[in-house]
Formats: structure tokens, sequence, C-alpha cells
């Protein structure tokens, strides 16, 4: 991938059973993700605090299909949902309301996920180290902040499933 990105986020991942990733850009503070998990472990909703702008929460709806959530603002305006319809493909479908986004693994071997347009191919890239779960997202496209957070909140959740490498970028349009 020789495009480079537009803008480039960083997170710092603290906490084991209520995550917290602090999002940062350069050396300037963004905000706070927190996620929330249920008894068995899993992520039932999460909450974006900015340092300054609008908070979003994202919950879990009803089903039993993993990465099925949805992306509400606090006054309850519904920004976007996600779902997975089969989980060997590894791929999770992110709506908004216009275009719809795919969120696969990273080609190769990256741990980490891509978010793809329909037609514009690449819009950003999310990854972790190989320890650790700190990460890097990297902005490729002109993006609703919403989406790219929304985007890393689902893949933050499935890191490990990216660890098989994904398909190759000419599978999809540049």
């Amino acid at each position: 991938m020789s495009k480079e990105p537009t803008s480039t986020y960083t997170t710092r991942v603290s906490g084991l059973w209520s995550s917290r990733h602090e999002l940062w850009k350069e050396e300037e503070r963004q905000g706070l993700l927190t996620m929330e998990r249920n008894w068995h472990g899993m992520v039932t909703a999460g909450e974006y605090r900015p340092e300054k702008g609008e908070v979003l929460i994202f919950r879990r709806d009803p089903g039993l299909v993993r990465s099925q959530f949805s992306m509400w603002t606090e006054e309850r305006e519904w920004l976007g949902s996600s779902l997975r319809w089969n989980p060997v493909q590894r791929t999770v479908q992110l709506s908004t309301g216009g275009k719809p986004y795919t969120l696969l693994p990273c080609p190769g071997l990256v741990r980490g996920w891509i978010l793809q347009a329909p037609k514009t191919g690449l819009s950003a890239r999310f990854e972790a180290g190989l320890i650790g779960r700190d990460s890097k997202l990297e902005v490729f496209r002109r993006l609703e902040f919403p989406l790219l957070l929304f985007a890393y909140f689902l893949g933050s959740q499935i890191y490990l499933e990216s660890l098989l490498p994904g398909p190759t970028l000419e599978h999809f349009p540049a």
C-alpha cells in the first residue's frame, strides 16, 4: 500500500474487563472510548466521550450475530449500524444511511482491519502490534469521524480474527 494517509490516530488501551481506549491525534487527546461487557465477556455497549463535541453510544442490537451493533448520539439520533452475515468470511457490513462500507482483515501478515468503500476502495486501516492492544488508525479518504470510530469499535473486538491474512486489495477498487 503506497498511498499516504491523510490523518493518523493512535489508541492507548487499558483495562481488561471494561477496556478504555484513549484516542490521540499527534500529541492531542481526542477522547475516550469505553466498552462494557456482560458476565459472559461479550461486549454489549460502548461510549465515546470526546474532549469537545458530541458523545457517541454504541449498543448491541438484539440477535445472535456477532458485530451487530448500532451507533447513536446522546440525543438518540441514529448514525449507523453494522451486521455480520457470515463469520467465516470475516467481514462486517457498515451502514450509515449513505453508502455502505465493509470492514475486513488486512491483507498479509498484519493484525488489523481495513475499511473499504464500494467504489472508492480503501478508506481507513486499523493496525495493532503483535504484542499489546494499542492501535494505529490511518485514514486515506474523506471519512466522517463517527464512522471511523464505529469501525474501530467493531474491529478492536475481533482483532484476533485478523491474525490470518485477509484478501489482497486487488479484489477491491483503489
